[in-house]
């Protein structure tokens, strides 16, 4: 069993603060990880308060039920919060109070180099979050054509260089490690801004391994099945991608953006955003956690008549 690195949860009085609305409601955690975020949770619930944790990691799921320890009103379930209504039991749909998103990939996940997710540790390509997903980084970084690989860096990397980092990989295959990787991509992005370029192209080649822009997808949609009225949707995101689909699916219930509007004028949207600012964490959390720099918080109430 490896070692786990502590993960330390962002914004944690500030999720607690607009997910906890009654506590004996029906909670979600859809992000397991350390099991930070859902340790707090439970603190702040009464003795009927239920907790459901989702993670498709094995890692994940055994240091979160050690840290927790034996609690009735805790049940991890385990798979992909993609599938989150396959995974809650049915008769818990339309009756959650709130439901907590924490999108960022896990310290442990990041440290650990067996799983391949940093260019700053040498490991092998894989970057797979659970062990229920088929593709892996090799597959990605070795089997893909020239315009699904351009493609992958450059719509969820968000990298201008994605041409030539895609066609300096294909000339330098087979590449079998991160760390080699890593050399193929630095001999052709701009130095003054490598550590950015690199960044970039390992989150764009992670999230098409990991499905993660249509997941975030599903599971906002889903999350009108399973919340109830006046259920809460607390989203954390790191990058402008997630943000973004996020903020389109608060305003108006689609991915478009687009508000739907009755007779009189009214909004149509089966979701309410709770603050009207996006929520960032303090300068004093950034001093003592800098991974939690680039993150923002949307929180939304689920309406009268919004979803199934």
């Amino acid at each position: 069993m490896t070692t786990y690195h502590e993960h330390i949860p962002v914004m944690l009085n500030e999720c607690m603060e607009y997910l906890i609305t009654d506590e004996d409601g029906i909670y979600i955690d859809g992000t397991l990880g350390g099991g930070g975020h859902s340790k707090k949770i439970l603190s702040l619930l009464g003795e009927s308060g239920r907790l459901y944790a989702v993670d498709q990691d094995d890692e994940a799921i055994a240091a979160a039920t050690k840290r927790i320890g034996n609690d009735s009103r805790f049940t991890t379930l385990k798979g992909n919060f993609g599938y989150l209504a396959t995974l809650l039991p049915p008769q818990i749909h339309g009756q959650v109070t709130g439901i907590l998103l924490d999108l960022g990939v896990s310290t442990h996940q990041i440290k650990e180099a067996e799983r391949g997710f940093s260019f700053q540790e040498d490991g092998p390509l894989d970057m797979r979050m659970g062990n229920l997903t088929g593709v892996s980084a090799y597959q990605v970084v070795n089997n893909y054509e020239y315009e699904a690989l351009r493609d992958v860096i450059f719509h969820y990397g968000e990298e201008r260089a994605s041409r030539q980092i895609a066609k300096a990989i294909i000339e330098s295959r087979p590449i079998e490690t991160t760390g080699e990787l890593r050399k193929v991509i630095s001999e052709v992005v701009n130095k003054k801004f490598e550590i950015k370029s690199l960044a970039r192209v390992f989150q764009g080649i992670r999230i098409e391994v990991n499905r993660e822009l249509e997941m975030l997808k599903n599971v906002l949609e889903q999350s009108l099945e399973v919340l109830k009225p006046g259920g809460r949707l607390v989203v954390m995101s790191y990058h402008s991608l997630e943000d973004r689909i996020v903020k389109r699916f608060f305003k108006a219930g689609n991915f478009d953006g687009k508000q739907e509007k009755d007779f009189y004028g009214n909004v149509l949207s089966p979701l309410q955003p709770v603050t009207r600012q996006i929520i960032t964490p303090s300068d004093e959390e950034i001093s003592v956690n800098p991974a939690s720099r680039s993150a923002k918080l949307r929180v939304a109430e689920k309406t009268e008549g919004g979803g199934s």
